[in-house]
């Protein structure tokens, strides 16, 4: 799995102009799954991504979690995190999971940071998404769970 975590003051993500998932302070998780990801793995990441000290605190350092900070959570799927640009000038896709396999893995994701405790609004897999966010810092984080291992 691959995700790009964007910390924000808030987010919000519309399909067909209708906002379908909003957020206050906490993260913007662009989530990618491989074709060997899995529950397990989703599992992983989600507490990986919920317990990274990338918040700050009262001294301004970053010491502090999604949780530590009841900070909530967009998940929003993004199959394009695992373009292949090696050849060519169009990306290919074909390192991305299959919907079959991706759904109940992206799923699994959003539910065990719920499980966490963390409020978690998500996006619509496979639908055309306007993702609207303010990034604070800016800071971004790319997680794979490739290198995590």
């Amino acid at each position: 799995m691959r995700a790009l975590l964007q910390r924000v003051s808030r987010a919000e993500v519309r399909v067909e102009d209708e906002v379908i998932g909003a957020i206050g302070p906490g993260l913007v998780v662009l989530l990618g799954v491989g074709p060997d990801d899995d529950a397990e793995v989703a599992g992983a990441l989600a507490r990986k991504v919920a317990e990274l000290r990338i918040f700050a605190d009262d001294e301004g350092r970053t010491n502090r979690s999604l949780l530590d900070v009841a900070g909530e959570a967009l998940v929003v799927s993004q199959f394009t995190l695992f373009a292949d640009t090696r050849r060519g000038r169009r990306p290919g896709f074909t390192g991305a999971a299959s919907p079959e396999v991706a759904i109940p893995v992206y799923e699994r994701f959003a539910g065990a940071l719920e499980d966490l405790g963390v409020s978690v609004a998500r996006g619509r897999f496979g639908a055309e998404m306007a993702v609207e966010l303010v990034n604070d810092g800016p800071f971004t984080i790319w997680l794979d769970t490739d290198a995590l291992a």
